[in-house]
Formats: C-alpha cells, structure tokens, sequence
C-alpha cells in the first residue's frame, strides 16, 4: 500500500470512505463517535490544505484515509484518569482514521508510515469503538488516560506509543 497526501480530486472517495466508516460504527454499537456528519468537510478540505491529510492507496484505489500532524494537539493539553508516557518530546498524532472496508492492512500501514516519521505517536478513540481498541492496542499503545473532543467535548480514551 502506498501513502500520499490527500487531495482535492480525492474528495469523493474520501466522502465515501468516511461514510461507510459512520456506518460501520453504527452497526457495531458506536453511533455517537462520529454521528452523521463528523468530519465535517471544513475539517477534510483543511487537512488537505494543511498537507496533514492522507490517503491510502494500492494501484490507484483509495481504501483509506486519515490526518497526521506532528506538533502540539490541544486536545491532548488536559489528560485524566492517567498521563502520557512522555510528555517531553514532540509527538505525532494520528485523527479520522477510517477505511473503506475494502482492504485488509489499512490501520497497519497507517501506523507504519506515522511511525517512520516520528517515535512518538498519540492517538485517541470512542469508548464504544471496540474495534479501534483493539487495533490501537495490538500495535503497542498503552492507554493513558482520558482527552476530550474539541468538536463537543465528549470523552475519549487517549493512548500513546513512543
């Protein structure tokens, strides 16, 4: 699988994949994480302006998508129940990961690639989100604690990897 940047011209299959990952959380008992419309095309067109937007690709097709930024989060300033691993360094963090359900490996190559850029990883899901728990955790992260949304305020576990 190859990773790039997302770009405009990416909109529809990133739409896409998007919805069939609200769907899928839905069916599996997380219908609240991201609702109807998270993220909002706002966010989309601003990771994609931002270059902190990526698509996951083999031979063209796109079977996944997600923002990784590098720096500080402001989410993650206020942490609870816990306290990251390390605090010190810079750190990447990894939002919006989603797949089109048409691919194994996508979560993998996500965190390969992040990885390769940076040993200090940080990434957050719904306590519903039982299948990102265990992505998140068979990939090495240790839960720290709790982080709150900027979007609404909700809770979500915060883990990090480093």
């Amino acid at each position: 699988m190859n990773i790039r940047n997302s770009t405009k011209a990416d909109l529809p299959e990133i739409l896409d994949t998007y919805e069939y990952a609200r769907e899928l959380m839905r069916k599996n008992g997380n219908p609240t994480q991201w609702g109807n419309k998270f993220p909002p095309m706002e966010k989309i067109l601003g990771d994609i302006e931002n270059k902190t937007g990526y698509v996951i690709e083999d031979n063209g097709v796109i079977y996944g998508v997600f923002a990784f930024i590098i720096g500080p989060d402001p989410t993650y300033a206020l942490i609870e129940d816990g306290a990251w691993i390390n605090d010190t360094d810079e750190y990447g963090t990894i939002h919006r990961i989603a797949t089109n359900g048409k691919s194994h490996g996508v979560f993998d190559a996500c965190i390969d690639f992040c990885w390769s850029k940076i040993n200090n990883l940080r990434i957050d899901t719904h306590p519903d989100n039982k299948a990102m728990l265990h992505l998140i955790t068979s990939r090495g992260f240790q839960r720290c604690g709790i982080i709150y949304t900027e979007d609404d305020g909700t809770p979500r576990i915060a883990f990090q990897r480093c």
